[in-house]
């Protein structure tokens, strides 16, 4: 009885990470981020820097990840009480295979189209309703299309933009937006768009990726080769 017991609870382990899963990816989350983040969250083993920023800035996927803490710490002493017990014949397996199968439903239920369409929007409305856009991760506020970004673009020395304006260097058609540039300790808002760039200037844009490279084709390349060799290190 022992034994079937901790494969039982195993059993809802594994069903409420992939529960937790599907609700996170409802939130936007990409499933393979969410999957990792959910099961580092579970094991309390920790989770990478820049996709944590993801559950942190988020406040539903917050609510998700204390609920995945806190069973996940319960989890691990009721499974080393089992295994070093082996528990005895006064646990209810049968109670605990109906609560395993209740879990298996309400996992087929969260995996409709439409119940996911369904939460999709209720997340969605809960978000507008209940939190200010201060509160919001930058990627839900200003990512409308997948070809969004926003970028910290350096200028070096052998820029093609230094000694130009934004205002002569970016045409009305591009679609992109000069959001600040960064001079040092200045920040440079108001006069982004008639301010000459100097080289050191970090030029921060928010558009559409291809429209980007298409404008700054030598400062993104550069910018990709640094990103590359940071993943490197």
């Amino acid at each position: 009885m022992g034994f079937l017991f901790t494969l039982l609870y195993f059993a809802i382990i594994a069903v409420v990470i992939e529960i937790n899963v599907l609700l996170f990816t409802l939130t936007g989350l990409k499933k393979e981020i969410a999957r990792f983040q959910v099961i580092s969250m579970f094991t309390a083993t920790g989770f990478t820097t820049g996709e944590s920023e993801l559950i942190l800035e988020h406040p539903i996927r917050r609510r998700l990840s204390t609920f995945l803490i806190l069973f996940g710490v319960f989890s691990l002493a009721v499974v080393i009480s089992a295994i070093s017990n082996i528990l005895s014949d006064e646990f209810r397996s049968i109670e605990l295979g109906m609560i395993t199968l209740a879990l298996i439903g309400l996992y087929l239920i969260l995996s409709m189209p439409k119940f996911k369409r369904y939460l999709e929007k209720s997340f969605e409305g809960h978000l507008e309703k209940q939190y200010n856009l201060a509160d919001l991760p930058l990627r839900d506020v200003m990512y409308f299309d997948e070809d969004d970004v926003v970028i910290e673009l350096p200028i070096h020395k052998n820029s093609s933009v230094i000694g130009k304006k934004l205002k002569d260097v970016i045409e009305i058609e591009d679609d992109m937006l000069v959001l600040f540039i960064k001079r040092g300790d200045v920040t440079l808002r108001k006069d982004s768009y008639t301010t000459e760039i100097q080289e050191g200037d970090m030029i921060f844009l928010y558009g559409n990726q291809d429209s980007l490279t298409k404008r700054f084709k030598k400062e993104m390349e550069e910018l990709k080769e640094k990103t590359e060799k940071e993943k490197k290190v």
